[in-house]
């Protein structure tokens, strides 16, 4: 991540504001896809806060599932701390794909270049006058 890339922008990144705010917290660890999650302070309610700081675009998607148990105080420890090892069955986590060139597409899609399967011949369209 460069600090300079992009320091008033919030959406590819954390700003600078958010980088002087880091100051006297404490780096947790650091995720697979490279971001990085922070502990420090309180809120309100006593409750110490949790962030990430993600490594590109802003999508919640792109936290892993033992990290998002992390931010919202399901686990207390880091997840390679209070977590078993991944079973070798496992797949890594994926960011949502939707709107990308990943994206599902249904066989009928027109974005696929598909064409609609036939009625069965069971649907019978409705009109006004029935």
């Amino acid at each position: 991540m460069s600090l300079n890339r992009n320091p008033f922008t919030w959406w590819n990144g954390a700003t600078l504001g958010t980088w002087f705010g880091l100051r006297g917290k404490t780096k947790v660890g650091e995720d697979a896809l490279g971001n990085i999650y922070w502990a420090g302070g309180k809120d309100p309610n006593g409750i110490t806060r949790r962030w990430v700081i993600y490594n590109g675009p802003n999508d919640a998607s792109r936290v892993p599932p033992e990290w998002f148990s992390w931010l919202h105080h399901q686990i207390d420890a880091a997840p390679d701390q209070a977590l078993p090892a991944p079973r070798n069955w496992e797949k890594p986590a994926e960011p949502n794909h939707t709107g990308t060139r990943l994206a599902y597409r249904p066989s009928g899609a027109l974005e696929a270049g598909g064409q609609r399967a036939r009625s069965t011949g069971d649907y019978e369209a409705w009109t006004p006058d029935a």
